[in-house]
This record gives C-alpha cells, structure tokens and sequence, in this order.
C-alpha cells in the first residue's frame, strides 16, 4: 500500500489539475490511477467522491466568479441528478460488476480526451425542461453507482447539444459535479465504506492541483497533449477493470 502511494499522489495532483482546467472534479481520471494502482476495490467509489467534492468545490468558484454560471441551465440537471445519485450510491454492487461497469464508463472520457469530443457551437439554444431534468436523472444514477461525479458525460452532451459555449459548460458541470458527489458520499456512508489515512495526503493534492487548474482554465486553456497521454491512461485503466488482468 505505501510503495503505491509514491505512484498514486503525484498522478492525483496531476489529474486534478487537467480535470478542474475544464470545470471537472477528475474521478474518472482518480479512479483510473486507483485502479492502475491496485487500490482497495471498496474504497474507490468513496475515495474518488471525496476528491471530486473538493476540486469540484474549487472550480465552482473560479468558473462562478468569472461570471460564466447559467442557473436556468444549472437547476434542471441537478434537481432529479442529486436524488439519483444518492439512490445509485446505496446500491450494492459485486465487486466484479461493479469493475466492468467502472471499465465501461472510463471508455468515454478517454474517447473525449484522445479526440478531442464535440466543439461549441456557435449557436446556443435553451435547453428543454425535460432534456434537463432526463439527462439529470440518468448521470446523477450512473454517479453514484460508480463515484464518477459526471461531469465527464454532462459536458460532451451540453456541447453536442448547442446548449452551452466551453466555458458555460465548465461553469456547469463544476457544481453538477459537486451536488453529485456529496449525495454520492451520503449514500454510500450507509454503506459503512471504509478508507484509511492516505485519502486525507490524496485530498491535500488534489486541492492544490485543481486550485491551479481551475484558475488556468477560468482563463486560458492549452493542454491538448496532456489531455491525450491521460486518455491513454483511462484507456488502460478500463482494460484493466474490464477484463480483470
């Protein structure tokens, strides 16, 4: 466990910087260095949650300030996301279901960061009610079953659907990330998951990263590369959880 902690800190702050420069708190990313790492399978979940509520919680405020926050589009998503996610966060999945359903959704984010998903258009239209409160529902419910905040499906959506220009779209999924993640962690503390020490060095870090990635995005993005070699990681992380090697 301490010999993976050398390798699992620095790639925690990494990832939290990436994620927080477009508004993510980063769990898919922390899930695939946990599970790279061979963390403990019934401390993921929680652990990934805990790091994504503070750099989500960070980016909130660097995204809100810089005054790209749209609460009509906000509100919809996170009023049936937050029930959701609390409900799929008390479910009780097998640790084999629950690593090919981990593998499964780590393959989007790391299509996104490989090819570089959907760009703004440049027309933006208002998102209907019931798109809102659909798309809601079924990523705050994938939220909690794997601890991924969903801010990394939320943002492609927005983007593909014309419903929010880059910024906007970090502005949004930053504390759709973080309602998430804190009903995620209700539920699963009904779980009586455990953890240990490290999970408070790992916070540390991960603050720090999205305290700097957060400010770096709220202004200017250039991190195409970077974004690249961390889909590559997903992508080998996924394998890893899907095919169990």
């Amino acid at each position: 466990m301490q010999e993976a902690l050398f390798i699992l800190l620095p790639c925690i702050a990494i990832v939290a910087l990436l994620y927080s420069m477009v508004g993510h708190g980063g769990a898919s990313g922390y899930i695939a260095v946990m599970a790279l790492c061979a963390w403990p399978a019934a401390w993921i979940r929680q652990d990934a949650l805990m790091l994504n509520l503070g750099v989500s919680a960070i980016a909130t405020w660097h995204f809100a300030r810089k005054g790209h926050f749209n609460g009509s589009l906000f509100w919809p998503l996170v009023l049936t996301s937050v029930p959701m996610a609390f409900l799929g966060a008390k479910l009780q999945v097998e640790t084999e279901v629950y690593k090919t359903i981990l593998g499964v959704c780590l393959l989007i984010p790391a299509a996104v960061f490989l090819w570089g998903g959907p760009v703004a258009r440049e027309k933006i239209t208002a998102m209907p009610l019931w798109a809102g409160l659909g798309i809601g529902a079924a990523l705050g419910f994938l939220s909690g079953i794997t601890g991924i905040g969903g801010g990394v499906f939320l943002s492609p959506i927005l983007l593909f659907g014309g419903w929010a220009g880059q910024k906007t779209t970090a502005a949004t999924a930053a504390p759709f990330i973080l309602l998430n993640s804190i009903s995620g962690l209700l539920g699963t503390s009904l779980l009586r998951y455990q953890t240990d020490i490290s999970i408070g060095y790992m916070l540390a870090l991960a603050l720090a990263g999205g305290f700097i990635g957060a400010y770096m995005g709220a202004g200017k993005l250039s991190e195409i590369h970077l974004k690249r070699l961390l889909g590559l990681v997903l992508v080998w992380a996924a394998l890893k959880l899907i095919f169990q090697f």
